[in-house]
């Protein structure tokens, strides 16, 4: 008998949930060993960043740019600007709900929760540039491969993003529910878990709330270009949020997408090219849950949030998320650069990220593909226009 596959997130949480259970009776050399795994994966983590950064942006900037008509133009404008929405909106939600949220809440400095065990050896391995060096390089590559007429560096670049992202979804995705194991069996050793998991609990709530106005927003936008009204043009795309919510994944449900764009009087030539474009450039729904958890562990771990910083931050997870892969987890293992070298997470700070991120990956991928038919919506108006 077959038995049935458990996805990331089921995986993720049953890694929570033994990392929970398992603290209070681990022996000390049991929890080492976890400690040791865990120093190895930090560390190979902080050797692929810039790696994976270089091997994502480079091919996304270029797909992006190359034979950049008006409509490209707009499209990826637009898909930007309500990324930049999607974050601010979220910033400024977190800064006015947290701090009631939170209150009486907070768990020990990231750094002593990886050091509650000592692990039995670590191996340097140490970044070949550093994360802002990767994305200056990047952006100048990227940008250069959209003027050049040459093919053979892009065709290099695209299979090194194939090696790339044959690394997270053959490496760095099956290795991340051990290492958050190790991650929450640290905290449950430190006697804080019951705060975290409560912390969870609440942000998972919130955020899903604010994932249901963003929404709101964005096809009142849609509304207000088309003259038409918002409330029925989101529900018709309700078929694609409930299948991305099924299937997490924005490539698999661009046929339910599409179909649903046509239903709103999208022309199908506009919406055939919209919605597979918005699939890989428009992901506002994971750059809210990626703002809202960020500031989240800050507060919690008493990292400081400098407004500038924020708002640099925002601006650069906007153009990080068309690099993300199509994988589970993607946007968050695309986003790692720019949370180290910006808002200075460290390793245990990156690994919280990745396990609140993930307990919501469907949220976050039905609110991108839903979103993806408001652009539909506006670019279609705009089209019309430039025929007249």
């Amino acid at each position: 008998m077959k038995l049935p596959r458990i996805s990331l997130l089921g995986k993720i949480v049953i890694a929570i949930t033994l990392g929970m259970l398992c603290g209070p009776w681990f022996p000390e050399w049991l929890s080492r060993v976890f400690a040791t795994f865990n120093g190895l994966f930090g560390n190979f983590l902080g050797f692929i960043v810039p790696l994976l950064i270089l091997g994502l942006i480079v091919p996304g900037i270029a797909d992006v740019g190359k034979g950049a008509g008006r409509l490209l133009a707009i499209t990826a404008l637009l898909a930007y600007g309500f990324t930049l929405l999607s974050g601010f909106f979220a910033w400024g939600t977190c800064e006015a709900v947290y701090p009631s949220l939170l209150r009486g809440v907070s768990i020990a400095e990231v750094g002593e929760l990886s050091g509650s065990s000592a692990p039995y050896f670590t191996v340097d391995m140490p970044p070949i540039m550093s994360v802002m060096g990767a994305l200056v390089a990047a952006f100048v590559i990227g940008l250069g491969l959209t003027i050049v007429e040459g093919t053979t560096l892009k065709k290099a670049f695209d299979d090194f993003k194939n090696i790339i992202i044959k690394t997270i979804e053959g490496v760095i995705i099956p290795l991340l529910p051990l290492y958050i194991f190790g991650i929450f069996l640290s905290i449950s050793t430190n006697g804080q878990v019951m705060s975290v998991m409560s912390v969870f609990v609440k942000l998972i709530v919130i955020i899903f709330a604010m994932t249901a106005i963003l929404l709101l927003l964005q096809f009142s936008i849609a509304g207000i270009v088309a003259k038409r009204n918002p409330l029925k043009m989101l529900r018709m795309m309700l078929p694609a949020y409930f299948t991305a919510l099924g299937t997490s994944s924005s490539a698999a449900t661009i046929p339910v997408t599409l179909k649903q764009a046509v239903k709103n009087n999208v022309s199908p030539s506009i919406a055939g090219f919209v919605v597979p474009l918005c699939a890989t450039i428009h992901l506002s729904g994971s750059t809210l849950k990626i703002v809202s958890c960020s500031v989240a562990i800050m507060m919690l771990t008493g990292i400081p949030i400098d407004p500038m910083t924020m708002v640099g931050f925002i601006f650069m997870l906007g153009i990080t998320m068309v690099a993300a892969p199509g994988v589970p987890g993607g946007a968050i293992m695309a986003a790692v650069g720019i949370l180290q070298s910006i808002l200075g997470f460290d390793q245990t700070a990156v690994g919280l990220m990745i396990a609140l991120y993930i307990a919501m990956d469907s949220f976050g991928t039905a609110t991108n593909v839903t979103g993806d038919g408001a652009i539909a919506v506006i670019i279609d108006k705009i089209s019309q226009k430039g025929e007249k």
